[in-house]
């Protein structure tokens, strides 16, 4: 069966890709994002700039005036949600600006962008049509788990929620895999308490002041129409090593699940979306995993690596687009750049690099395009000096969300405040290595502020977008060539 599972799979990836060439589509450019990196906040911010004409310099198309305009146009496919576009361009602009709610399943944008070509054979007006599909990234961190049968998965997720990082956190969840005998004949009601506690240490795992990624099953964080399913209640059992799996056992009931999870969650997201995609953004927050410490920051980098294995990449041909589609060029983007000083935005590039370095070699190998850039979609800050002590130090200003404490100050979410965020270490390796932002006065602070959005000026033909830290940078990168 598994052979024909395989081939039916693949079946299914080139049928799609044989409509999508056969019906002349342009770009598909995925976007997701690691540890709420800011996905939507990115999507609508790349949109405004394009529609709303903003200031794009470093896109060539822009700076060497060929750009014409930028339309939105229906969605193209019937069976996936649209991106809120207007609803969360809405939420940054409106009166009590804030930031977006997080996408929380996938969804789409088609965007035609008309542009004039470049002197040479192919001069004259022209337009590429880019869909842009936005998924969660922990649908991402699923896909490695293709690869993998119940045993090795249950091995490799019980061993690492031994590690220091995570054995605090995985507390109650061991003390019920502790009581789980793998033998025991298959339970319905220990099941659904063994699948609860395990999604409760994903979830735990995921909060702010841990700010771990490699936390698969992804849906387990995001179940939506599926909990309460069979397909989402398994979790991994304490397997004796090499030991076949009893049939009518405890353990064969969850191992039988977890093949429905990849066959009816991962499997579909990967043939119907992931596989038909040409350029991929992944989004990192790593300021975050700086701020909880070195863990999270090498469970960062795990995450990075898996990543990359689940990509499909290579260079592209006009056949292998036909039966074997794979994607060309990665973007790594460090979201959040506006959190600290220009002075520390190559620092932030450089330790994103570090962390993506053994996947981004391999992924080079096999002829694809790889970059990395540190970005902010809205800047939601500027920049300022001030005084601290006989030292002037560069600062960033801007308005901290309500409730956030800087100096023991708490702030209401209407006052500015001017920050001195510290300095990335100059060695990228420092920072992987625990190393905490530099102070004007030696000491050491791993705290980010988080600011609200910017108040946006008013066009006269709506809000103009706010100022971006790369963005253009990243776009140049994503679609550029496609608009030469």
């Amino acid at each position: 069966m598994p052979f024909f599972d395989d081939l039916w799979f693949e079946t299914r990836i080139i049928a799609r890709s044989l409509g999508d060439a056969l019906g002349g589509r342009g770009l598909r450019l995925g976007v997701t994002g690691l540890s709420r990196a800011g996905k939507t906040v990115f999507v609508t911010s790349l949109v405004h700039n394009l529609v709303a004409g903003g200031r794009l310099p470093v896109l060539r198309v822009v700076a060497e005036g060929r750009m014409g305009r930028a339309i939105l146009k229906p969605q193209p496919d019937d069976a996936v949600p649209r991106f809120s576009y207007e609803e969360h361009l809405a939420a940054l602009t409106g009166e009590d600006r804030h930031w977006p709610e997080s996408t929380r399943r996938i969804s789409e944008l088609r965007l035609t962008i008309e542009f004039e070509r470049a002197n040479g054979w192919s001069s004259g007006k022209s337009s590429l049509t880019v869909d842009i599909v936005d998924y969660p990234g922990e649908w991402l961190l699923d896909l490695p788990l293709l690869g993998k049968d119940y045993a090795q998965f249950a091995r490799e997720t019980v061993a690492a929620s031994a590690a220091p990082g995570r054995a605090a956190l995985a507390g109650q969840w061991r003390d019920t895999l502790a009581a789980d005998d793998p033998d025991a004949e298959a339970d319905e009601e220990r099941a659904r308490i063994s699948a609860r506690a395990f999604a409760d240490y994903l979830r735990a795992s995921r909060a702010d002041r841990y700010a771990l990624s490699t936390l698969p099953p992804g849906r387990f964080l995001m179940p939506g129409d599926l909990d309460g399913s069979p397909a989402l209640t398994f979790a991994p059992l304490r397997l004796k090593d090499g030991a076949p799996i009893r049939p009518g056992s405890q353990a064969a009931l969850m191992a039988r699940r977890y093949e429905a999870y990849k066959a009816h969650v991962v499997r579909p997201f990967f043939a119907d979306h992931f596989a038909r995609l040409d350029r991929q953004v992944v989004l990192v927050d790593a300021l975050a995993a700086l701020n909880s410490g070195p863990e999270a920051v090498r469970d960062l980098e795990r995450a990075l690596g898996d990543v990359l294995s689940a990509f499909r990449v290579g260079a592209r041909s006009s056949l292998a687009t036909l039966f074997r589609p794979r994607i060309d060029r990665i973007l790594f983007a460090a979201t959040k750049a506006d959190h600290l000083h220009h002075t520390s935005h190559d620092r932030l590039e450089a330790i994103l690099r570090l962390l993506a370095g053994r996947a981004i070699g391999r992924a080079e190998g096999l002829g694809a395009e790889i970059d990395v850039v540190a970005l902010a979609a809205v800047r939601a800050t500027r920049e300022a000096e001030v005084k601290h002590g006989r030292e002037t130090l560069p600062a960033i200003v801007g308005v901290p969300m309500a409730g956030e404490t800087v100096g023991g100050e708490t702030f209401d979410g209407e006052a500015e405040a001017a920050i001195f965020p510290g300095e990335l270490p100059a060695d990228p390796k420092r920072a992987l290595d625990g190393e905490a932002l530099a102070l004007g006065d030696g000491e050491a602070d791993w705290r980010f502020v988080k600011f609200r959005p910017p108040v946006y000026a008013k066009g006269e033909f709506g809000p103009v977008p706010a100022p971006q830290i790369r963005l253009d940078r990243a776009l140049q990168f994503l679609i550029g060539d496609r608009l030469a």
